[in-house]
């Protein structure tokens, strides 16, 4: 969603409001100016969807946003927090199928460029841990090898699944997460561009984010990488030695128990 204060009457008082109808986007609001009323309605049936995570753009500018309960306004995301790299918030909707932000444009005196813009992901209380963007990836980021049973939901049900060897492991205390910087060999899935060939050398390759607590370290060997994606990063999920997902995938489907059929050649 874009939209600009400029286009605005300049005497009007009105809250100019937009609804947003999808479980996962963006909001762009140039040159913020009164408020902004945005509510989030995702056209679904069910109410699964329990919790809202924000993450601001690094140059977010401008304005700090709300969340709207029981007619109250609760600070959720300060114009000074926007600007802290990796920043994160998260809150319970109350009302699963329709919650409400409110954007309230910080006082200036010029017209100068100022963006307050951010990414939204509704979250289902069966993928997050927690109002937590740390624990919100620990169902991803286990820090423990996924059993036989896991392991075949996740090539069915992740949003990545590749196959590859680890070019670096990378730390950031700061922000408690690791970078695990992979080299691709096969692209069984994936939701978007996260894993892309680099011109130069022809090499597949592509970032996977953890948890710092994980403690992930540089191993040889190929492996069979499956996680999800949030605000458009790949988290870690079960990542077995290659030659193990095999093995745990042939028996299962002699049996009859593999969940869904996966293209191996």
């Amino acid at each position: 969603c874009l939209g600009s204060g400029l286009s605005w009457e300049p005497r009007s008082r009105a809250v100019e409001q937009v609804h947003l109808r999808c479980t996962e986007g963006s909001l762009e609001w140039m040159y913020p100016a009164r408020a902004l009323r945005v509510v989030l309605e995702p056209n679904l049936s069910s109410a699964q969807h329990t919790t809202v995570c924000i993450k601001p753009a690094s140059d977010f500018q401008g304005a700090s946003i709300y969340v709207e309960r029981a007619g109250q306004l609760h600070l959720v995301l300060s114009e000074a927090e926007g600007a802290r790299p990796h920043h994160v918030s998260c809150f319970s909707a109350h009302r699963p199928q329709r919650v409400a932000l409110f954007l309230q444009a910080s006082p200036q005196r010029d017209i100068s460029r100022r963006t307050a813009s951010f990414q939204y992901e509704l979250l289902s209380n069966q993928s997050t841990a927690g109002p937590d963007f740390k624990k919100m990836a620990l169902v991803e980021a286990m820090c423990r090898p996924c059993d036989n049973v896991e392991l075949l939901m996740a090539i069915c049900s992740s949003d990545f699944v590749v196959k590859g060897s680890i070019r670096n492991v990378s730390h950031d205390s700061e922000n408690h997460m690791s970078r695990v910087d992979v080299r691709v060999q096969k692209v069984y899935r994936q939701k978007n561009r996260i894993f892309q060939q680099d011109e130069g050398s022809g090499e597949w390759r592509g970032p996977i984010r953890t948890l710092l607590q994980c403690k992930v370290k540089k191993g040889g060997g190929d492996f069979l990488f499956t996680g999800n994606e949030h605000f458009g990063e790949a988290w870690l999920g079960c990542a077995p030695r290659f030659k193990d997902f095999m093995f745990v995938y042939w028996a299962a489907r002699e049996r009859g128990a593999n969940p869904c059929e996966f293209e191996l050649n």
